[in-house]
């Protein structure tokens, strides 16, 4: 999708991240200007899970903000702990860490996450959710490859994963704190 010294648009960025195109994200990267792109990403994502949210049966403005801010939460904390995990932890020999390389190929990583306004509909809320979380650990994963330098895909699986798992505990923690009592 990128071509050559070109530089693509939002949205072809967003359709090339989804797509899990490695051009793209080394495209992402490299643009020290995308990094206001990535952001937007995140928090169209983070509004597509609160909005989608509502098939759940969390019908409130108020819960719907609350997916939302614990989305934006969440991909902060996976993000904090993949750059720790990644860059200093598990890095490759080639491994450069730059925090605004990685935040933006993360923060596009999370374009997937769109589809979760779909939940909007009950039947739908479930596999959007489901979807979206498999489609984003895989994007998440291509970020993490092309951002650290890794030539080890399975080592960027490992990163990703041990930053998912501690970012759901967070995330956890969070909506258990700042949620409604259940009566």
């Amino acid at each position: 999708m990128a071509s050559g010294n070109a530089t693509n648009s939002f949205t072809m960025r967003l359709i090339g991240a989804a797509a899990l195109d490695t051009a793209i994200y080394e495209e992402v990267e490299a643009d020290r200007g995308a990094t206001g792109q990535a952001l937007i990403v995140v928090v169209l994502s983070s509004l597509a899970a609160g909005v989608g949210s509502r098939g759940f049966g969390t019908p409130s403005v108020g819960n719907v903000l609350l997916v939302t801010v614990i989305a934006v939460i969440a991909w902060a904390a996976w993000a904090l702990v993949t750059l720790q995990i990644g860059g200093r932890i598990m890095p490759e020999p080639q491994t450069s860490v730059d925090m605004g390389e990685l935040l933006r190929t993360i923060g596009f990583a999370t374009s997937p996450g769109l589809i979760r306004v779909v939940g909007i509909i009950p039947a739908a809320s479930i596999p959007a959710f489901a979807i979206a979380a498999v489609w984003m650990f895989a994007a998440m994963i291509v970020g993490v490859r092309q951002a650290l330098d890794y030539q080890s895909t399975a080592r960027a699986v490992w990163v990703c994963f041990i930053g998912w798992v501690l970012s759901l505990l967070v995330s956890a923690v969070l909506g258990l704190l700042f949620s409604p009592p259940v009566s």
